[in-house]
């Protein structure tokens, strides 16, 4: 259920494009997202500050999209959000000495410092290349083919997603048997 709940509005995304063009698609990704954020409230009574961002700037550059009816303002929202969570995680992380992931995760894993400080540079860098990437294929290519893209660049966070649970797998604690 909450995997098909993330996919959700991505995935009515790609369907009003195939069948429409890009600002009907824009416009069902803009209510699809409204619709999930409010599910996903109702089940959590809270919404997570990415997810937050997320519909913040879904709603925006949606909405620039549709307006100006100019599709370069969708393309470009991957990539003003991933390089603002590149930034956000790097400031906190050097600036101001503050382990966002840590902060987030660290209730539901059991980690040593140096591996959340390792994973915080992770992601920054993941972040980073999905953000560079993202504004290669949004200036250089096609709307077509950044569409396709989208579909298919979802290759890159499942890699990413299966390396680091690996690269973390060996250092989670174990809980303790109580006697």
């Amino acid at each position: 259920m909450k995997l098909l709940l993330d996919f959700f509005p991505i995935l009515l995304f790609f369907g009003a494009y195939k069948f429409a063009d890009i600002y009907t698609a824009t416009g069902v990704l803009m209510a699809a997202t409204v619709v999930q954020m409010a599910v996903i409230y109702a089940m959590e009574r809270k919404l997570q500050a990415m997810q937050k961002a997320t519909l913040v700037l879904i709603l925006l550059f949606g909405t620039l999209t549709l307006v100006l009816h100019d599709d370069r303002f969708i393309k470009w929202k991957p990539t003003a959000l991933y390089g603002a969570m590149a930034i956000a995680l790097a400031v906190a992380l050097w600036a101001l000495k503050k382990n966002f992931l840590k902060m987030l995760l660290g209730a539901q894993l059991e980690l040593p410092e140096r591996i959340w400080g390792r994973l915080n540079v992770a992601w920054i860098g993941y972040c980073l290349f999905m953000a560079l990437i993202n504004g290669y294929v949004a200036a250089y290519f096609t709307t077509e083919a950044w569409v396709n893209f989208k579909l298919w660049g979802y290759v890159f966070p499942i890699v990413f997603l299966v390396a680091q649970g690996l690269y973390i797998a060996p250092h989670l604690k174990e809980d303790k048997p109580t006697a």
